[in-house]
């Protein structure tokens, strides 16, 4: 279903700004000899696309690297038409001559810079975001705590590219977190994805350990297993890696962090999405033993915060990933706002919170563009006043 939305994104994206450019640049004068040639890469787009919508699945890996092409395409054309559009019209209101051809060609080149920027570059480069989370009920001793957020790793996206992962590490580690936790989708969907780089992420540490949590994707339901019973062994394979690499999966479970005789709870559940995303999360079961506690809380998919966790529970904290913002963010807005309410960021209502890490790898498709990967630092605050508007400090 999203890779048909997706397709036939694209195909409003191919057709709408050929139609135009030919209509008004090429219908006529000495460039119109180019107007049947200007349509043979559309044509060849569409008919590439329509292989990849009917061909095998196997076809599916290489879909990415379409995209990016498409992308590289389709949006500077579409740049192109809108500032044409627009000068066209400014040129009419005021009745003066604009080339707006050759001034609608500067801003589409340059967003044609930028797309290779993050096909090129924009997958590794790392942002560390900082954040303060004021609450009146935590512990005085937690004032000031610190914890590193990262989620949506995708080790299977990274084959080869070790590198790039241990600068993220060697970043994380810079910033001197009191915990580290890690909110789901470390594979695309094999547990042997991670072999390679768990010499890598062993190397991530806190002074309260690392924690973690499973995405939909950790399970493995993206590929086809020999059976179910294969398909669970690969789970079991990836928790026990994430064991021997030092990090600790909270499955529907919690762990309690003391200092002196303040306290707090960390809990996490398994992936709790809406359909078709699995829905295993047990919040009583994570949740037991932690009442009248300041909790923090691990959650892979947002929407888990306004279905069950606002409702049910009396958690102030709750940290989420799975969005990615869509991997594309173009000054600050990105279609991901339409499917999830919370995508990325902080969220309040009222005392409590959501932050939605966009994560820090990709899947689909091998670039990030303006969602760039994420390292998030929450700081946890004592608040000393109820009014939201003095708890927290938005990105």
């Amino acid at each position: 279903m999203i890779l048909l939305r997706v397709s036939l994104l694209f195909l409003a994206l191919f057709l709408l700004p050929d139609w135009y450019i030919c209509k008004t640049y090429l219908s006529d004068g000495p460039y119109r000899k180019w107007k049947k040639k200007f349509w043979w890469p559309t044509l060849v787009l569409i008919a590439v696309l329509i292989v990849f919508l009917t061909g095998h699945n196997s076809l599916h890996d290489y879909f990415g690297t379409y995209l990016i092409v498409a992308l590289c395409v389709t949006i500077p054309k579409t740049i192109f038409m809108l500032v044409s559009i627009l000068l066209r019209l400014f040129q009419k209101l005021f009745r003066c001559h604009l080339p707006h051809g050759s001034i609608s060609l500067v801003p589409a080149v340059l967003i044609l810079g930028y797309i290779l920027f993050g096909a090129i570059k924009g997958k590794e480069y790392f942002q560390v975001k900082e954040v303060t989370f004021c609450s009146p009920d935590l512990p005085e001793a937690f004032d000031g705590y610190r914890i590193l957020q990262l989620s949506d790793i995708h080790s299977g996206s990274w084959k080869g590219n070790g590198k790039a992962l241990q600068k993220a590490i060697d970043l994380c580690n810079q910033q001197k977190a009191d915990l580290a936790v890690f909110t789901g989708d470390l594979v695309n969907s094999r547990a042997d994805e991670l072999l390679e780089f768990m010499p890598i992420f062993s190397q991530l540490k806190a002074p309260d350990g690392v924690y973690s949590v499973l995405g939909n994707h950790d399970y493995g339901t993206y590929v086809r297993w020999e059976n179910e019973q294969a398909r669970l062994a690969n789970v079991d394979s990836l928790i026990a890696r994430e064991g021997r690499m030092g990090w600790h999966m909270l499955l529907n479970d919690s762990h309690i962090i003391y200092k002196g005789k303040d306290s707090l709870a960390l809990a996490g559940v398994e992936n709790s999405g809406k359909p078709p995303f699995p829905d295993r999360g047990d919040l009583p079961k994570a949740l037991k033993g932690t009442d009248g506690m300041f909790t923090v809380l691990l959650s892979h998919d947002p929407t888990h915060w306004r279905r069950k966790v606002l409702p049910d529970t009396s958690v102030q904290l709750t940290l989420s990933g799975h969005t990615h913002d869509m991997q594309i963010s173009l000054f600050g807005f990105s279609v991901s706002r339409f499917i999830y309410p919370e995508h990325r960021g902080l969220y309040l209502e009222g005392p409590r919170g959501l932050y939605v890490n966009i994560g820090l790898g990709y899947v689909l498709f091998p670039m990030r563009l303006g969602a760039w990967p994420e390292i998030t630092i929450i700081t946890l605050k004592k608040a000393y006043s109820t009014n939201p508007q003095n708890n927290s400090i938005k990105l």
